[in-house]
């Protein structure tokens, strides 16, 4: 479109202060004449545009034409740079437009703060696959991004976390879409009559979609509705819910560390001793999960109570060193 080629050249212009008729033209894939009158457009609009002859010629903008972003502070502009590195812009399929939008806003910034983007987009990436993959497919999220983005409800056929084959439809108003790490949620509206009032908002894994159409049917998301906010607290809920297997271990700094960081365990109280132990009160989900996060800390970690803990690890323990060939630590066959 003639409008885009035209913020094109002022972009351009703008970012490498002089340019020719024959560079515009290959970078826009279009004849050199196309570009001469689309700067005769552009003067004819009022852009102070103007020519330079000789060898070193070209078109150019004043210097005081420019639009200068000086509000943006370093830390903002390496934030936005750093947007363009996300994998949730890539699953959404937005990596041109960010990357378009970026180039606007380079364009945009005094030389110096230019030059401090371009120093992070050279030196800082961020790899958002991990070590272990790329996350969980999720076929038709650009379908549920799409019900989102024009307030479409949505039929879909769903697989049940809890009942391995089992499958449910449902037809539902999605409010928004939320990443979190590598895994892709949407929160809608369920269960409510003819798209209006009523209803639950409830969370669903996009992963599990199995089958998913737009409808036909509109709705309004509440203007006082908060995505983030309603998910921080869904997410409170949903961990105060969970069932708890109160412990009390002893730990290493950096084992402390990692626990905080498990999904399967929150620390509570800690005391700090002097032979540089941590002793902490931990609640786990299960005894289970207890023993198996206490097993993989190694000997940073080790159960003080409840006794069915630690008997738990001692076992465990003791089949790992039997599978390694050195048979149990009591010095006896054991068999279940």
């Amino acid at each position: 479109m003639r409008a885009d080629r035209l913020m094109a050249i002022l972009l351009h212009l703008q970012a490498q202060g002089r340019t020719t008729v024959r560079e515009l033209a290959e970078r826009l894939e279009v004849s050199e004449r196309t570009i001469r009158r689309d700067m005769d457009a552009l003067c004819a609009s009022g852009i102070p545009l103007y020519a330079l002859r000789g060898v070193q010629g070209g078109w150019v903008l004043p210097e005081g034409y420019r639009s200068k972003l000086t509000g943006l502070t370093s830390g903002e502009i390496r934030a936005l740079v750093l947007l363009q590195e996300s994998s949730v812009v890539r699953d959404l399929t937005l990596d041109g437009e960010t990357g378009s939008a970026m180039a606007k806003l380079l364009s945009a910034l005094p030389s110096d703060k230019r030059g401090e983007a371009e120093f992070v987009r050279r030196h800082l990436h961020i790899d958002g696959a991990g070590w272990h993959g790329t996350g969980e497919p999720a076929p038709w999220l650009q379908t549920v991004q799409q019900a989102v983005w024009e307030g479409r409800r949505l039929r879909f056929r769903y697989a049940s976390a809890y009942a391995e084959g089992r499958e449910t439809e449902k037809t539902v108003s999605p409010w928004g879409l939320v990443a979190k790490r590598q895994t892709w949620y949407f929160v809608a509206l369920a269960g409510e009559e003819n798209g209006e009032g009523g209803g639950e908002l409830r969370t669903y894994r996009v992963s599990r979609v199995l089958e998913a159409k737009l409808t036909e049917e509109r709705f309004e998301v509440p203007p006082d509705f908060d995505l983030a906010a309603w998910w921080e607290q869904s997410t409170r809920r949903f961990k105060e819910g969970l069932p708890k297997y109160p412990a009390k271990v002893r730990l290493r700094e950096e084992a402390l560390e990692r626990l905080e960081r498990e999904r399967f365990a929150s620390v509570g109280a800690t005391v700090r001793r002097e032979d540089g132990w941590i002793e902490a009160e931990v609640d786990f989900q299960t005894l289970e999960t207890a023993r198996d996060l206490l097993l993989v800390l190694g000997a940073s970690a080790a159960a003080l109570s409840p006794e069915e803990l630690r008997q738990a690890v001692r076992r465990a323990a003791e089949d790992v060193l039997a599978a390694y060939g050195g048979g149990p630590a009591t010095g006896e066959s054991r068999e279940e």
